[in-house]
């Protein structure tokens, strides 16, 4: 077994981070939003698009696919997650997913409008590429770091990662901006370079930490006449089942299943929302979500320090009742000043409840585990539940009344539940906290 708070594993884990979290720019939340938009909407139809015969609203439909993406994952990932760790050979599946959702970038070079149908495919191919790697990547966390390190350690995951991801953006921007520079003629071109870049540099980066992170290790205690395919579901309801034996961890998670909803799904319609209910230019959503992948990075590491000092419970709490006030300022904001203010506050504490989030759940687990993956199979698992509802809500809710703003209320809702769970949470620590002193005496 490999030495945990090795600087060398910790900076490789790292960098997987920073060579994927460049899709989760360029692809979900700048180039491809602006680029996807601008196609879709034509003169003669509007925003309405066909889709294998039917129709329906172009945001709404990059929405629903998202959304399909990620109930796939959560059907996977539980299957995936019992084979590594039965053989121990998670990293295997992170390369895996890393080629599907790379490769799936680079096919995205090829979208037009006459090929919306099989382009939209590769857009949810490259996002399950991306959740699925995800989910062996978080569960490195207890295996790399010690309890008192996971904090520090989550953040510079996610620091790396909105590092990377600013360097690539900055690249593309100039393509996007400048085609000139390039000899490029084409208006459409440069977005679809930029898509192509994304996934050579995901593959690309992701070799370091292939290079330097530990295989895995077998789970010894999973009998050899084990059945991989329905035993993944079997772990996730045994990890349920030990999981619900931790008081802690059973308030944590409904929370977090709550303010997930909201959390991501705003990071994946910003820039839609941005174009549509403001009229934005392209160069400025790709601007201002520059600018809130480089508040993310001090954010980020502001939490974590934060926690050291409230706690993460505290410091979770105050984050969300941040957002809670995004969510209804979105539905009131009339201006391009007003969004890109508010779009510094969602960089502010976008990194931090990310980061804050996977740091929390990693340090309620029993440190001696070595089926890290089923466990954080499980948290992803939740997450990407929380997604499909939160994306299928905003678009169900854009469909029925053709406005992003009371969509942005409805994710406030979810924000609420979630901390209203999260003072819940709070209340059993302090008690648990106690239980101990006493027990101690």
């Amino acid at each position: 077994m490999q030495a945990k708070n090795n600087p060398k594993t910790i900076r490789a884990w790292a960098m997987f981070d920073w060579a994927n979290s460049s899709y989760n720019l360029v692809i979900t939340s700048t180039i491809f939003p602006a680029y996807f938009t601008a196609i879709t909407t034509t003169k003669e139809h509007g925003d309405v698009v066909t889709f294998f015969g039917y129709k329906v609203i172009n945001t709404a439909l990059s929405d629903y696919v998202l959304a399909a993406a990620y109930l796939l994952v959560v059907l996977m990932l539980p299957i995936l997650t019992s084979i590594a760790d039965y053989k121990g050979n998670k990293k295997s599946y992170m390369r895996f997913f890393t080629l599907m959702g790379g490769l799936a970038c680079c096919c995205l070079y090829f979208f037009k409008l006459d090929t919306l149908n099989m382009s939209m495919i590769f857009f949810g191919i490259a996002a399950i590429g991306y959740c699925g790697g995800f989910v062996f990547y978080n569960s490195y966390l207890p295996q790399i770091a010690t309890l008192d390190k996971q904090d520090s350690v989550s953040a510079k995951g996610f620091t790396y990662g909105y590092i990377g991801s600013v360097i690539l953006q900055i690249i593309c921007f100039v393509i996007v901006l400048k085609p000139e520079l390039f000899g490029i003629t084409d208006g459409g071109l440069p977005a679809r370079i930029s898509f192509l870049l994304v996934g050579v540099w995901w593959i690309g980066f992701a070799q370091i930490p292939f290079a330097f992170l530990p295989k895995g290790e077998p789970n010894a205690s999973v009998s050899h006449k084990y059945n991989v395919i329905s035993g993944g579901f079997e772990e996730l309801g045994h990890v349920w089942q030990k999981l619900r034996a931790m008081p802690l961890l059973k308030r944590y998670l409904p929370a977090f299943f709550f303010y997930s909803m909201g959390v991501q799904t705003i990071m994946l319609v910003a820039a839609n929302f941005g174009a549509k209910e403001l009229n934005l230019p392209q160069t400025s959503l790709i601007a201002v979500i520059l600018v809130i992948q480089l508040v993310a990075i001090g954010g980020a590491t502001l939490m974590s320090r934060l926690s050291d000092k409230y706690g993460n419970v505290r410091v979770l709490i105050g984050v969300v009742a941040l957002w809670i006030a995004v969510c209804i300022s979105a539905y009131l904001i009339t201006s391009a000043t007003q969004f890109y203010m508010l779009a510094v506050v969602v960089g502010l504490v976008m990194g931090g409840i990310q980061s804050l989030s996977r740091s929390t759940y990693s340090k309620y687990l029993p440190q001696d585990i070595t089926d890290t993956a089923s466990y954080f199979s499980f948290y992803d698992v939740t997450e990407k539940l929380a997604i499909v509802i939160g994306l299928f809500c905003f678009g169900f809710i854009e469909s029925l009344t053709h406005s992003m703003r009371n969509s942005a209320l409805i994710l406030g809702v979810f924000f609420i539940i979630g901390l209203i769970l999260l003072f819940s949470l709070l209340s059993a620590e302090r008690k648990s906290h106690k239980n101990s002193e006493i027990s101690g005496l």
